[in-house]
């Protein structure tokens, strides 16, 4: 039907350790039971879990709002005994029928007009891009600071690759936001190894013209398939 909005491109990329997806699009009868469950809770257990069915709903709302297809929550140890938690977001934005590609190199000349955005080149399996990456000050989940007039806010890292999608339609962007600052070195290395695994060729499927055994246990194929599920 002309006019019709196109479907949201299909993508597969490799989830690291110690990250959960979050479902972005719950069957109703699931979310009918949560809410079943929640309002059967006691009086004080039961206003906590309302607050944390509206805050899923919510946070559900924007992101499919921002065009995120697929979200994860990390948590790993860190050095103090803690975790640290991140947040994996993969989004695919149209372009409004400008090619993609020079969308993405556009960006390359906006790094000069933001000098605190670190932006550079990349060239990924499935196409070429950039990552870009700066530390911001941002709003903080919960209530007020202890004087009740201003907001909590703390400082966040965030990385960002963005790349042609199929079809030179759209960008893919995939973005990871952390409050361990500190440790943007090894974030980054994570953010750049879920790109390198981002593909739009169902991995399940053969490749054309290739036979349908399956890889060797323990090959890099077969890693790379276990990766994906």
């Amino acid at each position: 039907m002309e006019g019709a909005a196109r479907p949201p491109p299909s993508f597969w990329y490799g989830l690291p350790h110690g990250y959960v997806r979050i479902d972005l699009d719950p069957p109703l009868a699931g979310a009918v039971e949560l809410v079943r469950q929640a309002l059967a809770l006691p009086d004080g257990e039961r206003d906590r879990a309302e607050e944390v069915l509206r805050f899923y709903a919510a946070t559900v709302g924007a992101l499919k709002a921002q065009h995120v297809q697929s979200c994860a929550l990390g948590l790993h140890p860190n050095d103090d005994g803690g975790l640290t938690s991140s947040v994996l977001t993969v989004s695919a934005l149209p372009t409004s029928g400008a090619h993609a590609k020079l969308v993405i190199a556009s960006l390359a000349g906006k790094a000069d007009d933001s000098p605190d955005v670190g932006l550079r080149p990349l060239r990924l399996p499935c196409g070429l891009g950039f990552i870009a990456e700066e530390r911001r000050r941002t709003l903080a989940p919960g209530g007020p600071n202890e004087d009740g007039d201003s907001p909590r806010s703390g400082w966040v890292w965030q990385g960002t690759v963005a790349v042609t999608g199929p079809g030179g339609q759209d960008i893919v962007m995939i973005q990871l936001v952390t409050e361990a600052v500190d440790q943007a070195d090894d974030y980054r290395d994570v953010l750049l190894g879920i790109a390198h695994t981002l593909t739009y060729a169902d991995p399940s499927q053969p490749a054309p013209g290739t036979a349908q055994d399956s890889p060797a246990p323990g090959s890099a194929a077969h890693q790379v398939q276990s990766d994906f599920g």
